[in-house]
């Protein structure tokens, strides 16, 4: 019974039903249409769509990214870092409030990253990122992080970047020193990129992942195959994160 249950779920994810209305649009033109070849681009919209949204796909494109950082946390946390620096990922703004909030992945990488500075005692815990709305996403952090009781004075907040490189590049700026030793917090799916990047500055640069996209098959196989939302983001983000490593690789 759980498992027509969690089927019955999987069938109200608003991405299958789209699938399936566009799945039976073209079987109507299908049987309308003379000529087959105008509705190719119809069809292989609900190709994509389907490989897009369903957990085999996700968790391919999303361990690609991230199977460097797989199994990476015991080791490190041991080491002695200078400075913690998590990277931010946008804010979004509540008007009606005039208050502007963190991300919830960037509050995934922040709680790691006061985590790990409890766990080894590094001297700096720098916050980096612009964001968007009328507050910096790093001011955002170090209240957060300040709250979760990182002392005020070892708080270094870095406002001004708009992306991994100026991340990279201002965070430099605080320090100018390439021995600094860099324990850098964001997520797996990111981390490749972001390690290159102050990779150019520091000598020592240390990958502390904070949350991973792919996940081991542990759902029901039949929901794995129905396309769902919840994977079609995972893919989106991954899509985003391969094009713009190769990017910064012609950059």
């Amino acid at each position: 019974m759980d498992e027509i249950w969690t089927v019955f779920k999987g069938m109200l994810d608003p991405l299958f039903i789209v699938f399936v209305l566009l799945f039976v649009s073209f079987v109507i033109f299908f049987r309308i249409f003379k000529k087959k070849s105008d509705i190719l681009i119809l069809l292989l919209g609900i190709v994509f769509l389907y490989g897009a949204g369903i957990a085999p796909v996700a968790d391919y494109l999303c361990y690609y990214l991230e199977k460097d950082y797989i199994h990476h946390h015991d080791n490190v946390i041991k080491s002695n870092f200078d400075a913690i620096v998590v990277l931010g990922n946008g804010t979004k703004e509540i008007k009606s409030m005039k208050e502007t909030f963190s991300s919830a992945t960037g509050d995934l990488r922040l709680l790691h990253a006061v985590a790990v500075y409890h766990k080894t005692g590094a001297q700096y815990f720098v916050c980096s990122g612009r964001g968007s709305g009328n507050v910096s996403e790093a001011q955002i952090m170090a209240k957060s992080a300040e709250a979760l009781g990182v002392p005020a004075e070892k708080i270094r907040i870095e406002p001004n970047s708009k992306n991994t490189g100026e991340n990279a590049g201002e965070v430099n700026k605080m320090f100018g020193d390439r021995k600094v030793r860099i324990g850098l917090v964001t997520s797996a799916f990111h981390m490749k990129r972001s390690e290159r990047e102050f990779k150019k500055y520091f000598d020592k640069v240390i990958p502390l992942p904070a949350h991973y996209l792919y996940s081991s098959p542990t759902e029901n196989v039949v929901v794995r195959y129905m396309p769902q939302s919840s994977e079609l983001y995972k893919t989106s983000v991954a899509l985003k994160e391969i094009v713009a490593q190769l990017w910064y690789s012609l950059k």
